[in-house]
């Protein structure tokens, strides 16, 4: 266990934040990619419903932010302890959509943005979701002990 972890029952407080960090970054990122996915279908009764700014850049862009340091910390914090580069390799295109479609794909058609945005929010879900699985099978793994009653 990290110097400064906290034990509560048998999880140190510092992973279960990490664990709390990549349940958030998931639900954000899907959602982004829900968001995005159903955008081009809204947009004309987001304005009626007094939701507006949900279609605006501004918020978008703020969002994938979000998501995007989100992710960071939770996916380098997750690979610090795991050592498995799959999260990471998942989170970098998926990042790269985002960035591109909030930025340089405004410009293009509505469904291209989409496409993009949708595509980088379900990497990076995936990312969050492939980071908390290896965090428990590693965390398992540690908590092992071998003895008399093992099968291997």
């Amino acid at each position: 266990m990290s110097m400064g972890s906290v034990v509560v029952g048998d999880t140190p407080k510092s992973t279960r934040w990490w664990h709390l960090a990549d349940r958030v970054g998931a639900t954000a990122s899907f959602l982004c990619a829900i968001h995005c996915a159903l955008l081009p279908f809204v947009l004309t009764v987001l304005p009626l419903l007094g939701l507006g700014f949900l279609a605006g850049h501004r918020f978008e862009r703020g969002f994938v932010m979000f998501a995007a340091t989100l992710a960071l910390f939770a996916l380098v914090g997750g690979y610090r302890r795991h050592r498995r580069p799959l999260p990471l390799l998942l989170a970098v295109p998926g990042l790269a959509l985002l960035l591109l479609g909030v930025t340089w794909a405004t410009a293009y058609p509505i469904a291209v943005h989409s496409v993009m945005v949708t595509c980088g929010g379900l990497l990076v879900a995936s990312a969050h979701f492939v980071n908390l699985y290896l965090d428990r099978r590693h965390a398992h793994a540690e908590a092992h002990v071998h003895g008399a009653r093992c099968a291997h």
